[in-house]
């Protein structure tokens, strides 16, 4: 495909989140939105008359497109993308991958087969503070981090738990950071309504990572907070900025009537960022991978890796946890 050339792109699935990919494409010089598909056909139609393009039944869609982002229920990505993967399509399918680890699976490899592009929807790693911070990583030594993702009750039913909606997006970006340092120990805690959880990770090299995720909490939270040998890094992910806190080295000081006085400061940097809009980051990420070749950001192994974590999460987070007059006994 030439360089020149802007892919014909569609949205399946024209949502919340499907209505911005529809947005973006709209607005990208390297893509050109040809059309829209929902099983809500009036949705579809409002969505496409908004952005000036077409609503199409989905195998209308596929047959008029070279890449398509595919925001529908989790349930229904293996089916959907396994039609657009066998026409040549390049899939960009949403958060979280598939519902089951088999099936993903088979969409790797069929994606493989086809040589079609298959990048899944993780956007925190195409936020400007997260794809700065990866700069900075393979030069410390990461003791610990912490994430919150909390925010108010959602206004809409959501089928997938805390875990799989919210935290996942972290388990990404820790997995991430971690790299090839493999985790061995989880454990979790959470409401039984699936609005709450909280885990706890440890790496091979030790490295602990606390994730905390609500749908039930009244004020809006994304953050990252890493404990390094060398520094404390806070990343704000609503603000796209970096706050670098680093100890100066202790001394004492002379003071006229008091004699020495113990001082150690800290020097707090703010990392100049260019903000930029994480979404449309990711789709033309996607859009380059395709045209160039090369291979996306966040592939689907890494798609799998995160469900395999959020699940074992998602799971111990319900179990019965060990009573107070059990530890006693």
């Amino acid at each position: 495909m030439s360089n020149q050339q802007a892919v014909r792109a569609g949205v399946i699935g024209v949502g919340s989140m499907g209505h911005n990919h529809a947005r973006v494409y709209q607005e990208l010089a390297t893509a050109e939105l040809v059309g829209v598909a929902d099983a809500d056909v009036d949705r579809a139609g409002a969505v496409a008359e908004a952005f000036e393009t077409e609503a199409y039944s989905m195998s209308e869609l596929v047959e008029r497109v070279d890449v398509v982002s595919i925001a529908v229920p989790t349930q229904y990505h293996y089916d959907v993308a396994r039609e657009c993967i066998d026409a040549g399509v390049h899939v960009l399918i949403e958060k979280p991958f598939v519902d089951d680890l088999s099936t993903g699976r088979k969409l790797i490899e069929f994606a493989e087969d086809r040589d079609v592009v298959l990048q899944v929807g993780h956007i925190e790693r195409f936020n400007p503070a997260v794809d700065t911070l990866m700069e900075f990583v393979p030069d410390l030594n990461v003791l610990a981090l912490e994430a919150r993702r909390m925010g108010p009750p959602l206004e809409r039913d959501i089928d997938d738990s805390v875990v799989l909606d919210l935290m996942i997006h972290d388990i990404d970006v820790l997995l991430a950071i971690l790299g090839e340092d493999e985790l061995t120990s989880i454990e979790a805690l959470g409401r039984e309504d699936g609005d709450y959880a909280t885990a706890i990770c440890r790496s091979e090299s030790g490295t602990i990572g606390q994730l905390t995720a609500s749908r039930v909490t009244q004020k809006k939270i994304r953050e990252l907070t890493i404990s390094a040998e060398s520094c404390r890094i806070y990343v704000d992910y609503i603000g796209q900025s970096i706050e670098i806190t680093r100890g100066s080295l202790p001394e004492y000081v002379k003071q006229q009537r008091t004699g020495f006085d113990y001082r150690h400061e800290n020097v707090v940097e703010q990392v100049l960022i260019d903000r930029q809009e994480p979404l449309k980051s990711e789709l033309a990420s996607f859009v380059e991978a395709v045209v160039t070749g090369g291979e996306p950001v966040v592939s689907g192994e890494d798609g799998l890796r995160a469900i395999e974590v959020a699940r074992q999460i998602d799971r111990l987070a319900v179990e019965r946890p060990t009573r107070v007059e059990e530890i006693a006994e």
